[in-house]
């Protein structure tokens, strides 16, 4: 898929528009201004969702959600402003994720899918997706391979995917999906310690104990240091395949010994 030819330094303004917002999440208007830059901007989805996926993360981090900032009304009611209108769905939608507010967010994103009668942009589209996995819902994977028909190699919109898909409780397939989508540009070369994470919780449900804490340890490795709360999840994910390792390994095989 061809993406449009960008002026120079736009990477730049972007750079300074997502630190801006993750630097002044204790303002409660920073995602009014996040706004007014990406307009300014006239930024495409891909943009939006690579800013404001950061920036949700990070006021979710300081104590400042943007859950606590705007409200459902605000995110599905109309907006003359389309730019504005996504900043706002995209820091909403994006935070109901981190929260895991998985029937909260599929309801906001129907309601905007009423009001609007129209497919919404795919980042959002692919948060819908997310909100039924993460309910274990099968409609959730029907809309999987439509997202990434879109999405080509854009990472966040493939990391959303890839936590419903980890959510999600006996879906058709849904661990060989995880496994298959892990492994796809942009993470086929195997860098992402989210990605590898992601892997090992697939590879542990599958029984293959030794590869999930091979895919625990490069995550470990991988992680950039300081991030406390996502490092305790990768060590609870390896102390509990390593559990599930031992119990595996000491279970009396009828008829015949332990193994």
């Amino acid at each position: 898929m061809s993406l449009p030819v960008r002026r120079p330094g736009r990477s730049l303004a972007l750079l300074r528009a997502r630190t801006r917002a993750t630097e002044t999440t204790s303002d409660p208007l920073w995602p009014m201004r996040l706004a007014g830059d990406l307009r300014e901007l006239d930024a495409d989805w891909r943009e939006s969702a690579e800013v404001c996926a950061d920036a949700a993360w990070a006021a979710r981090a300081a104590g400042n959600s943007v859950l606590g900032l705007l409200r459902p009304g605000q995110v599905t009611a109309a907006d003359p402003d389309p730019v504005t209108a996504r900043t706002h769905r995209h820091l909403y939608l994006s935070a109901l994720r981190y929260d895991v507010c998985c029937a909260t967010l599929q309801s906001v994103a129907e309601s905007l899918l009423e009001r609007d009668r129209e497919p919404l942009d795919c980042y959002s589209r692919a948060l819908y997706a997310f909100s039924l996995l993460g309910q274990s819902r099968p409609e959730g994977l029907a809309m999987i391979d439509e997202v990434l028909d879109e999405a080509g190699d854009h990472a966040k919109t493939l990391h959303v995917l890839l936590h419903g898909l980890w959510l999600g409780l006996d879906l058709d397939q849904g661990t060989q999906r995880l496994l298959a989508l892990s492994t796809r540009p942009p993470f086929d070369a195997g860098l992402d310690p989210i990605v590898a994470f992601r892997r090992a919780g697939a590879l542990r449900r599958l029984g293959r104990y030794d590869a999930s804490l091979a895919a625990i340890d490069r995550a470990l490795d991988l992680l950039p240091p300081g991030d406390a709360a996502v490092h305790a999840d990768l060590v609870r994910e390896r102390s509990l395949t390593a559990t599930a390792r031992d119990l595996h390994h000491h279970t009396p095989v009828p008829g015949g010994t332990p193994t």
